[in-house]
């Protein structure tokens, strides 16, 4: 490796690698979440309802793309489509009940595999990776224009 940055493109394209393979096939794991459902369900769950409009400019996708995934969703029954509480002319997608529950369930495994993993390090090291991390990805949105809310801590 020549530089810095070309180990964190090796170490970054690995971790991806493994996030996918911890993740059970979604043929195998009954009511398991696929990676865009996980991810709309938590934009949601942050900011409240929101139109396919809302969501094209949140995730930087096209609105057929959003359509699609919120059609799973909403075929799932993870979401309920509701009028503009703001009284647009869009209709917007909640997260309902048992979208919380699935998406809460799917949270909990993805933090029992963290905890296996980093289970010999200190508490002071999970916390300052989790810092770099926030850093590293906090960075990518600002270059990119487009901030993620982050839930209360």
């Amino acid at each position: 490796m020549e530089k810095p940055t070309d180990m964190v493109e090796f170490e970054t394209m690995l971790l991806a690698r493994h996030m996918m393979r911890q993740s059970p096939h979604p043929r195998r794991a009954a009511g398991h979440l696929d990676s865009s459902a996980y991810t709309l369900l938590s934009r949601i769950s942050v900011e409240g309802p929101m139109s396919i409009g809302e969501l094209s400019a949140a995730f930087g996708l096209d609105s057929s793309t959003l359509q699609r995934q919120t059609a799973a969703v909403l075929r799932d029954g993870l979401v309920d489509r509701i009028p503009d509480p703001d009284g647009g002319m869009a209709r917007k997608f909640r997260i309902n009940a048992e979208g919380s529950r699935r998406l809460l369930a799917h949270r909990e495994e993805n933090m029992s595999g963290l905890e296996k993993v980093m289970a010999d390090w200190s508490v002071e090291d999970v916390a300052e990776f989790a810092g770099w991390l926030q850093r590293f990805n906090t960075d990518i949105e600002r270059l990119a224009e487009n901030l993620w809310p982050r839930p209360e801590s």
